[in-house]
């Protein structure tokens, strides 16, 4: 999704009256809702056909849903207007756009899983730095051993995580939840059967922690 033929393919994948990955939110999304508070400044990441950015709408959050992928945008829309919520959506190449600073209360990163090292490194500075004191980051995603499940994710081993990975991506924020399992899962035909994911809530720092 770096680059205008990333941004093709993945249109031309939502291309489809079908939602790839389901329109029902996450599970360790869901499973995090008791973290969640109406009126939370939201960013959906990578949200694709937005069926995580819709379910954090309809508990009552100001929910940005951000993708490269204007096709699975429009689906996105689309989803939010059926389950009668409010969902702003934004177009854009995530290797070039700015998250700002503490913009936001929540970033949900849900197998984001498109960049490279380099890339990745990047993202996960700018997820930080675009959470407000006390903001979360809720993030799921495939590890190395997926690559032997072949039940969705990317095929390159470098876009993997593991939770040695995010701990030392994250260090500077309290960790509140890292784990390794594998589960089943099921959203839509894009993620479906045994899987090898790593998961992880992290709060970032109190403006005043240091004092």
């Amino acid at each position: 999704m770096n680059t205008k033929t990333g941004i093709a393919m993945w249109d031309a994948r939502f291309n489809t009256p079908d939602y790839v990955y389901g329109t029902e939110p996450n599970a360790f999304l869901v499973a995090q809702s008791h973290r969640l508070q109406p009126g939370m400044r939201a960013l959906a990441l990578a949200d694709g056909e937005g069926r995580n950015g819709v379910w954090l709408a309809q508990q009552g959050l100001d929910v940005l849903s951000v993708d490269g992928s204007e096709t699975a945008l429009a689906k996105a829309r689309a989803l939010a207007a059926a389950r009668g919520v409010t969902l702003e959506t934004e177009q854009a190449d995530l290797a070039h756009w700015d998250f700002g600073q503490q913009h936001f209360d929540l970033v949900a990163a849900i197998f984001i899983q498109f960049a490279g090292p380099e890339l990745r490194q990047r993202l996960f500075a700018a997820m930080r730095d675009s959470l407000k004191p006390d903001g979360l980051l809720i993030l799921q995603g495939y590890r190395p051993e997926q690559l032997d499940y072949g039940t969705g994710g990317p095929k390159q081993i470098e876009q993997l995580y593991t939770a040695a990975m995010l701990r030392e991506a994250f260090a500077g924020m309290e960790i509140l939840h890292l784990e390794e399992h594998d589960s089943v899962i099921s959203e839509g035909c894009g993620h479906s059967g045994m899987s090898a994911l790593v998961d992880l809530v992290a709060r970032k720092p109190a403006a005043n922690a240091d004092n």
